[in-house]
This record gives C-alpha cells, structure tokens and sequence, in this order.
C-alpha cells in the first residue's frame, strides 16, 4: 500500500528482472510497499505486457479473501538499553544486506521513544543522514488526500456514497464508481502509471511536470479490469480523482487545502505537497535503478508532479511521527463516525491480518501506510493498543530479492518490539514487460476530462536512447 508508489501504498511492489533491470514507478509516490506498495503490481490480475518502459505503481498483488481479524496482543516491549541496541543491530544489519544508503526511524510508546540515523543522506559527499532533514514520502500522500475527502464529509458538502461523476465529469463508468470505491481501492479503473505512453513519457524526461488531467488521460484509454466493488486493486488513477474531488469541493488547489484542512490543524508544520520538483532543504538526496540504462542515479530532483495527489508529498519524521497518530485515530481532523468509515477495512490478501480501508491499511493490528517513489521511501504506522507510533524513512526505493527495502526494515523493527504484531506484507508478483526500446513520442490529444493529456504517436527511436525495458514502479 506503495508505490502513493513510484511513479508505488503506495502507499503500497513488482519484482524486476536482473537483465534488464526494470524502472519502477510504483503508484506514484504512491503505494503500499509491499502489501500496497505493490504500486506497479496490484490485484488479482496481472497487467497487460507493453513494449517500452512499463511504469509500475501499485501495491502487492493482493486478492480479497476473508476478513482482518485484528491483532492477536497490541503489546509492546519495553525500551530498555538492550532493546535499543538490538534495534540498532538490526537496523545495521538491513542495511548491509539491502544495500540502504540512509535510514531515519522514530519509535515512540508513551513510556519512551526511539529515535535513530543511520548512513549517509548524500553518496557523493558522504554527509550524514539526520532526523530533521526533509524526504519524499511517496503514497503516504494519499492518506492526506483521503484525510481531505473524509473532512469535507464531516463539512456536509460531500458523501462517501456520491458517484465521482457528480464532481468529475467524463469519467468511464464514473456513475457507478463512488468515492468509497476510489479510496478503497476498488473502483476498477485502470492504473496510469501502468500506461506504456505514460512511462515512455516520464523515462524520456523525469524532470517534465504532468497534470492531473494528463494522468488520467493516460488511465481513460483502457477498458476498466473490473466492475466496480468487485475486488481490490490499487490503483494511483483513484487517488487523482480524488484529489480533483477535493479541489471542486474544497474550492481552492489541492496543496491549499491541504496545508489548510490537514496539515495545519493536524500540527504538520514540515509537510507540504509540492506542484513542482522543488525540495526544501535540507534534504537527503535519493538513489533509484528505476532508470532506462538499469544503472543506480541520484533522483532527488526527478518532478513528482506525476503522483500529484497518490505520491508526491514532502515531509520529515517529527511530522511523520505526529501524523501516524492522528492516521488511525482520526483526531483531531474527523468526527469519530466518519473515521470509523474510513477505518473498514476489508481483506486484500491470504491473511486476516491484512486489509485496506479508505486510504490506509493494516497489517497484524498496524494501521498506517507506506509509500515509494524513486529513490524514496517511507513507512508510517500506529499500533493503537500500545499507543505506539513508528515512523521510518530511507532514501533509495531499490528492491531486494523483490521485496521493498522498507518492508525489510519495518519487519526488522517490529520483530523486536512488538513480536506479537510483526509488520508483513506480501510480495507482489512479477508483471515484466518486453524489451523494445521507447519509440512513441507524445502528442497532445483531447484528454477525458477537458485538457490536454498525451498520446503517443509512433515515431523512430531517438539517437542514444537506450534500449532496455524500464518499468517504473510507484507506491
């Protein structure tokens, strides 16, 4: 629930092949890593194979089954020193086997708290990771962006149950898709960051900025995979409608309400959601194999305007910390009716340990979501028994035996201090894609909903460009 991931959870991942490495956008900023996070790879079916580099943003394939139990205990260990450093070990230890640049993590139970960085937050002049430094936080955007729709619900100016055709026009089928379904993950719409035009678009340039009219122009070209509330599959196109929900309701852009109805009132005074690649400083710079030639480069100023309202937030771990609290309680943002809407959540895997709701999931009673977009990742969670929040940040999206670089760091820390709730998540199934070489360029076209979005035209393959698959993956 990843990559809000990549352009992937996800919030919100797909394995890649070694040879040639693919590029994953996962859900745009978005998606779950892992359960979600699987922002390029969600749902029961597997997306269509295209040529050219397939931009994967989606949360790990999950497929309804029973519903989440809950937790077996909600109990936690004490923070003692030797718990300290056994979480410090561990912390080490991932990151060697992983291969993680820089690390920021921040656990805090009302008996005490666990703050800790580890690594480097720039490769090329070795500076320090620090707790205070700005990140790209991937899909925890769309718990901001649903948090928007829930306080317009409280407003009495909008209805989870509303088809999103009465505030969105043009959208396919869009009179039988309700609110719920987008936030839920269950609409059936198709994923933009899936398109073969999008991603050849976003590879060719990753600094170009993209509209939201734009995105969904690249989701409205595809029939829809299911009918609506039929099963889950994330999908970063559910969180752009949302966000264009929030601005005709809201009556102002989707950053202004945001910093308005959810930040400010919440305390986040170090969170925003950019409209263009600037990144205050300081920041830690983000290391991403998400690229056409396969190789590992800096994407810290790669334009995250593609995840807009699924992915593209900025925030730091005090912030983070804050937010995971007010996540899954609902306070001080929401009426306790309308968090207890948001908080139903049906199965999307095996397990009855896991399920999603309206724009968070939980996982063996961990409520919160994570986030993945190139070169950056992020885990935000709440355990409500313990009244324990963990936060973790990292500054590279680059999978390891096709699972998240997140997942492995949040199951290292849960393992330790909440051994009866150990964080899980699954690993998404392969999507591939073959390997022709981008040859679209784009034009702009009509889009659905009134503006200009592209669509490519084939034309011969430019000088130099390089002729290996890239997949970008998103949660």
């Amino acid at each position: 629930m990843t990559d809000t991931r990549r352009p992937r959870p996800a919030v919100p991942r797909c394995p890649r092949p070694a040879v040639p490495r693919s590029v994953r956008v996962a859900s745009a900023a978005l998606a779950l890593t892992g359960l979600l996070a699987v922002s390029g790879c969600s749902g029961d079916a597997k997306p269509a194979r295209q040529a050219g580099p397939a931009v994967t943003a989606e949360p790990a394939a999950l497929s309804p089954t029973a519903k989440p139990t809950g937790s077996p205990s909600g109990a936690v260990v004490a923070l003692t020193p030797d718990v300290e450093a056994r979480l410090d070990s561990a912390i080490k230890q991932v990151m060697s086997e992983v291969d993680i640049p820089g690390v920021i993590v921040g656990y805090t139970t009302p008996d005490g708290s666990y703050q800790r960085t580890f690594g480097v937050a720039d490769r090329s002049t070795g500076t320090a990771m620090s707790p205070d430094l700005y990140m790209r936080i991937g899909s925890v955007t769309k718990t901001f962006t649903t948090t928007a729709v829930l306080r317009l619900v409280d407003q009495g100016k909008l209805h989870l149950d509303d088809p999103v055709s009465k505030y969105v026009p043009n959208v396919p089928g869009g009179d039988g898709i309700t609110l719920r379904q987008l936030g839920e993950m269950r609409s059936g719409l198709f994923n933009y960051t899936l398109d073969d035009d999008f991603q050849q678009a976003f590879f060719k340039d990753p600094s170009r900025p993209f509209t939201p009219d734009q995105l969904l122009g690249y989701a409205f070209k595809h029939p829809a995979n299911f009918a609506p509330g039929a099963r889950f599959e994330y999908s970063n196109t559910n969180l752009i409608l949302l966000g264009l929900v929030v601005e005709k309701v809201g009556g102002r852009p989707l950053q202004d309400f945001l910093k308005q109805q959810v930040f400010t009132p919440a305390g986040l005074s170090r969170t925003s959601l950019p409209t263009d690649a600037a990144f205050p400083d300081p920041h830690a710079h983000g290391y991403t194999d998400q690229t056409l030639s396969g190789k590992v480069e800096d994407s810290t100023t790669w334009n995250p305007s593609w995840g807009w309202a699924a992915g593209a937030a900025i925030s730091n771990l005090a912030d983070l910390q804050t937010w995971s609290k007010a996540l899954a309680t609902g306070e001080p943002l929401l009426k306790p009716a309308t968090q207890a809407e948001r908080l139903k959540f049906k199965s999307v895997g095996d397990s009855p340990d896991l399920g999603y709701g309206f724009g968070i999931f939980t996982t063996h009673g961990w409520m919160g979501h994570n986030g993945s977009l190139p070169g950056y990742e992020s885990v935000v969670l709440y355990l409500p028994q313990a009244k324990a929040s963990l936060a973790i940040l990292l500054n590279t999206d680059i999978t390891h035996d096709e699972s998240e670089p997140s997942t492995f760091l949040a199951r290292a820390i849960t393992r330790i201090v909440s051994p009866d709730n150990v964080y899980t998540l699954p690993t998404p199934p392969g999507t591939g894609s073959p390997t022709a070489s981008p040859t679209a360029s784009p034009s702009p076209t009509a889009s659905p909903t009134g503006s200009a979005s592209p669509k490519a035209s084939p034309t011969a393959t430019a000088p130099g460009t390089p002729t290996g698959t890239a997949t970008l993956h998103v949660s």
